[in-house]
């Protein structure tokens, strides 16, 4: 698989060292104390996934405004598509559910795990 772009290496360290608030609060409080290895910015091809689990085959993405103009949702559907044929699973949340809907994130993020068993 093409998980390997070390031209994006810099970006990603970059992006672990910087995360948002809301990709702070999922893995601190979440993601870190699972049994299974999550990745922050993992590179995948030309794209830095917020978090992937190799085992599940799964990345989750939070979404910020931009996230949500046409161009972004483009971008979005085009990053998805390639994830997906890799056969990979994309998760998205909004930074909104992450903050008014924590609980209900992380259930889902189970629920997903526990099905790719």
């Amino acid at each position: 698989m093409p998980y390997s772009n070390p031209s994006l290496t810099g970006n990603a360290q970059r992006l672990r060292r910087q995360m948002t608030r809301e990709e702070r609060r999922l893995w601190y409080d979440f993601l870190k104390s699972l049994p299974v290895t999550f990745n922050r910015q993992k590179v995948i091809g030309r794209y830095i996934a917020d978090f992937y689990c190799f085992s599940a085959k799964l990345v989750i993405e939070l979404d910020g405004s931009g996230h949500y103009e046409a161009e972004g949702a483009a971008s979005d559907r085009e990053r998805d598509a390639f994830l997906r044929s890799l056969g990979l699973t994309v998760l998205r949340y909004s930074n909104a559910e992450i903050s008014n809907n924590f609980r209900g994130v992380c259930e889902d993020i189970l629920l997903h795990l526990s099905s790719a068993e």
